[in-house]
């Protein structure tokens, strides 16, 4: 599991994707949610604005599973 460290409180899942190199822009976090989804926390997620904390997993099929963390 990789672990992604962020400097404020929370980050919306969008901005998460971005920032652990999974997609490159928003127009492509929107797509890929749209169609694909993800799992945070185990529970299905497609919604760019849902709020991450640290201690909250996201897993991306055939991607990987990330951590956040606060720095």
């Amino acid at each position: 599991m990789e672990q992604i460290e962020i400097h404020t409180e929370y980050i919306p899942l969008g901005q998460f994707l971005k920032l652990a190199n999974i997609l490159e822009s928003g127009g492509m976090v929107k797509m890929f949610l749209a169609e694909n989804g993800v799992f945070v926390n185990d529970e299905f997620e497609n919604r760019r604005g849902r709020k991450l904390y640290p201690g909250d997993k996201v897993t991306v099929e055939g991607i990987g599973t990330f951590q956040v963390v606060q720095q």
